[in-house]
């Protein structure tokens, strides 16, 4: 697989990395038997970045991954977490305090020194503008108890307030066919500046994988039903804000774009790959199959400028007004 560098920290990794949300908590239920078999599998395949959150289950994620880390051996993986989402959401809760509970909490759960990327994860606005959350994260760089920190955000204008920073290494941002404003606005500010892109919810939440349709049902403890009008957490991240049936129609005018000997999610992931900028996508999987899947998106060619055109129309045509102006 190729990799891609994050230039701030001087790391690479594989384009296609792991999203490991579905390994905690929130997609219906993964046993830490298939969680393990599924993080083999997409390093099998050449995965070398796996994406977790102290939130993920409470710590499940980060727990399997930990296991994983030990029983493996592998010892070249680049493991990022994210911190915040375990408290209510005010910029008070921001401070060096915390950040050491929260970091010192997944150092164990991951059995580690020093975590390698800790991300705020998704924080209040307020707290991207405000100098001593960045001085404290400094002071965890200096502690060792992480080697870098990056942010988490919803939107383009919060993404652009931490590039400015001098010290995030990455930003992590919704990025798909059907959410285009970070190509026009992140993308070359984080190029410019040196700042990582870790593209997330690149399948929308499995929207951009072609097997959903009408029918579909999703387990009631899988956040595409309890959060499909944002009742848990912010809507943008079930379906990318999308309603589900202008979704699905979207995917459907997509379909014949999609490459002989390829599937829908790889060709959506490939997409992402040629958007310049991007260093790792990080695509979830609930199963090896899954994983193997979305690694060998990676070698598919690059599409070509007709495919690329198609996905701005079918965007203008039917995405951009739902979403364009929240995020």
């Amino acid at each position: 697989m190729d990799k891609r560098t994050f230039p701030r920290l001087g790391r690479t990794a594989g384009v296609i990395g792991l999203g490991a949300w579905q390994l905690g908590a929130d997609w219906g239920t993964v046993s830490e038997d298939d969680a393990l078999a599924t993080l083999a599998a997409a390093v099998d395949a050449g995965t070398t970045f796996l994406d977790t959150a102290d939130v993920y289950g409470d710590g499940r994620s980060e727990r399997i991954i930990g296991r994983f880390l030990r029983e493996s051996g592998s010892g070249e993986l680049f493991v990022a977490t994210k911190m915040g989402r375990r408290v209510p959401q005010e910029p008070a809760a921001y401070v060096l305090d915390n950040f050491r509970a929260w970091t010192d909490r997944s150092r164990e759960n991951l059995g580690v020194d020093t975590l390698d990327l800790v991300q705020l994860h998704c924080p209040p606005t307020e707290v991207l503008h405000t100098d001593a959350v960045y001085d404290a994260l400094d002071t965890l760089v200096a502690e060792k108890r992480i080697a870098a920190y990056g942010v988490s955000v919803e939107t383009v204008d919060e993404a652009l307030a931490a590039i400015a920073r001098p010290g995030v290494a990455s930003v992590q941002i919704i990025l798909n066919a059907l959410r285009l404003k970070p190509v026009e606005r992140v993308l070359p500010a984080a190029a410019a500046a040196g700042v990582g892109i870790i593209a997330r919810v690149p399948l929308a939440s499995g929207l951009l994988s072609g097997r959903y349709d009408e029918q579909t049902r999703f387990a009631a403890d899988d956040h595409r039903t309890f959060n499909r009008d944002g009742a848990a957490f912010d809507v943008g991240e079930t379906f990318s804000g999308v309603d589900f049936s202008t979704g699905l129609a979207a995917v459907r005018r997509l379909a014949p774009l999609v490459p002989q000997q390829a599937t829908m999610a790889q060709f959506a992931l490939r997409w992402i790959l040629d958007q310049p900028g991007v260093t790792v996508v990080i695509p979830g999987a609930r199963n090896p199959q899954q994983a193997r899947d979305n690694a060998a998106a990676a070698g598919l060619a690059p599409l070509d400028e007709a495919a690329r055109q198609a996905v701005a129309q079918v965007y203008d045509e039917l995405i951009r007004p739902q979403v364009h102006h929240r995020w």
